[in-house]
């Protein structure tokens, strides 16, 4: 068990290492201001000018940045990857930062599944006994239709999406069906996130927040996220078997009164 503990640390350094390493190569104009995630619509817009400046003369390494910090963070489940998704759309573009991010969170929930798989398995059952074992049983009940299960998990989570790449190895979870599930579930978040990242780099004033070419972009916008999600919650009501508030309350980490 320590053994795996040491690997995992290891592994977590080495890949701490290289980020800062690959992150020290990057300037941002000629300050040279340290990078850091924006907290308001103006540092946002900053940061997004700034990497943009750098981007037309070294526009492979500002994205290699964006894919390593952006991997980091989903390959040991740290919280954050929202204000990147924010980020890809302010810089890339709405249709290419959805594309960029949905494959990041994608590979870098894989690469959570295979860490896990490879290092915390002991550590997940320790910690966790009654949401793995109840999560288990909700995984076999639906085992015939698996995947729509799955992406019913990331569109409607009884669970955080961190803890369900953690646990799915133990789940005997399909890398390849979790991999497309992830890529698939968690496109209409994405998407709300990019799409945010692009309107908020293009206004320069709150007020513009309310102009009605920005409200209709921000209904069309809440109206397409929803279409799968209405979809697959249709599809459960007949194929899935979910019903259990009080187990759903505990996989949410709530325990009920």
């Amino acid at each position: 068990m320590w053994r795996r503990l040491a690997g995992l640390l290891l592994a977590f350094a080495a890949a701490t290492a290289g980020l800062w390493l690959l992150s020290s190569r990057l300037s941002t104009g000629q300050a040279r201001r340290p990078l850091r995630f924006p907290s308001d619509l103006e540092e946002l817009r900053e940061l997004a000018e700034a990497l943009r400046d750098y981007e037309r003369q070294h526009r492979g390494a500002a994205l290699a940045l964006f894919c390593a910090a952006y991997l980091y963070k989903q390959s040991f489940a740290i919280p954050g990857s929202s204000l990147l998704n924010v980020l890809a759309g302010a810089l890339f573009g709405p249709w290419t930062g959805l594309v960029l991010c949905s494959a990041l969170t994608s590979v870098g929930a894989t690469l959570c599944y295979l860490l896990s798989g490879a290092f915390g398995k002991q550590f997940i059952v320790h910690y966790f006994p009654d949401k793995v074992s109840l999560l288990q049983g909700k995984v076999e009940e639906n085992r015939s239709c698996l995947f729509f299960f799955l992406l019913f998990l990331r569109l409607f989570p009884m669970t955080p999406n961190w803890f369900l790449n953690l646990s799915a190895p133990i789940l005997n979870i399909p890398v390849s069906q979790f991999f497309f599930s992830v890529l698939i579930g968690l496109t209409p978040y994405n998407f709300i996130c990019v799409q945010t990242g692009a309107i908020l780099s293009q206004i320069t004033s709150l007020d513009a927040i309310f102009s009605w070419d920005t409200l209709l972009k921000l209904l069309l916008m809440a109206v397409a996220a929803l279409i799968p999600g209405t979809l697959i919650k249709k599809y459960s009501k007949k194929r899935l078997k979910l019903d259990d508030n009080k187990h759903t309350q505990i996989l949410n980490g709530k325990k009920s009164l």
